[in-house]
């Protein structure tokens, strides 16, 4: 007979194997001296395997993960779990409350890492999240969404030489995988640096939800836990549509100031020199023709009509075949609308 599994220890508390709590990690206090922590939920399986951390907010206004992650916290494939989950689906607490991207500092986080335990508020908070989740890890899945006023296309962004990243990232079965290198100061490069295989989901917009993003998460990290061995194999599908591997991308700008009108959307194919939208003088009847650069698959736009000189207006990754690739696109998001696990019996 097997020892029995150790409690997981965080924060000064001990969670016992097949339980789960929330654990409040202090961060500082408030201007009028209200307390703010850094909860997280920590899933204890009774058997052992890896440590898998889930993280949202690490921008303040990218909300998505909170959602995604609310809904992982009720799947029933938990209730069997392997390893250790954590769960910090609001990193940013700063930025979340005043639905800002960034810190009272006006520092990236994502740019603050790995810290400093005397730095700036950012730094300090990069430090705790190091310390308490990072090194207590060895996988990491961090959720973002597009920034203010753009959209993504549900993606994965990860490097394709670090350990089981490309692995994983296939198993999650989002339509685009790209192939980005870690920026210095960034969650992804910590990771790396302490032995940790860090992806970063990209999808839907700042400060709203969408469906099937959220659908696309937390179906993902179900297929990532499954491919860890951390739930059980039968109680979750595997993709039935392979994604499409991207080695770049690279934003069209505008050529001009004016009022915006979009012809295409994150998902449909383009070719060079497609005309993807127009720019319109307020003042004039003059309008002037927005074209695509490059070929490829359209992976995030802007949602705002008012544009200056040089806006990024359409994200275009670089695809193998634009067109096979728009169609996976169409195939995941039916997968994700007829996925049985967003029914309301098999959440709860």
């Amino acid at each position: 007979m097997s020892a029995k599994r150790a409690p997981f220890r965080i924060g000064g508390e001990a969670i016992a194997p097949g339980t789960q709590a929330v654990v409040d990690l202090p961060v500082s206090r408030l201007s009028n001296h209200t307390p703010v922590t850094l909860p997280v939920r920590v899933f204890h399986g009774r058997r052992d395997g890896p440590t898998l951390f889930v993280s949202g907010v690490i921008h303040g206004d990218e909300i998505i993960g909170v959602e995604i992650i609310r809904r992982l916290c009720r799947v029933a494939p938990l209730r069997r779990l392997r390893g250790t989950l954590l769960c910090i689906p609001i990193v940013n607490v700063f930025g979340f409350i005043s639905h800002s991207r960034y810190l009272p500092d006006r520092r990236d986080l994502n740019r603050s890492f790995p810290g400093s335990p005397n730095g700036s508020l950012a730094g300090q908070l990069a430090h705790l999240f190091t310390n308490e989740i990072v090194a207590r890890s060895n996988v990491g899945i961090d959720l973002h969404s597009a920034a203010l006023n753009r959209t993504n296309l549900p993606q994965l962004r990860l490097d394709f030489a670090q350990g089981r990243c490309l692995e994983l990232a296939k198993a999650f079965g989002v339509p685009v995988i790209i192939n980005a290198v870690e920026r210095p100061g960034s969650l992804r490069l910590t990771g790396k640096e302490n032995g940790v295989d860090v992806m970063l989901y990209e999808a839907g917009e700042a400060l709203r939800f969408d469906e099937i993003a959220v659908r696309a998460g937390v179906r993902g990290i179900l297929r990532v836990m499954k491919a860890l061995g951390m739930v059980t194999p039968r109680s979750i599908a595997d993709a039935r549509t392979q994604p499409t591997l991207s080695e770049a991308s690279s934003w069209t700008r505008a050529p001009e100031g004016g009022i915006l009108r979009t012809f295409k959307a994150p998902g449909e194919s383009v070719t060079s020199d497609d005309i993807l939208g127009v720019i319109a003088n307020p003042y004039e009847d003059v309008e002037t023709e927005v074209r695509a650069t490059s070929p490829g698959l359209i992976i995030g736009r802007t949602n705002l009509p008012v544009v200056n000189q040089g806006d990024a207006l359409f994200h275009i990754a670089r695809v193998p075949s634009a067109s096979r690739a728009e169609r996976k696109v169409d195939a995941i998001e039916t997968e994700l609308q007829g996925d049985p696990i967003f029914d309301e019996d098999e959440i709860i």
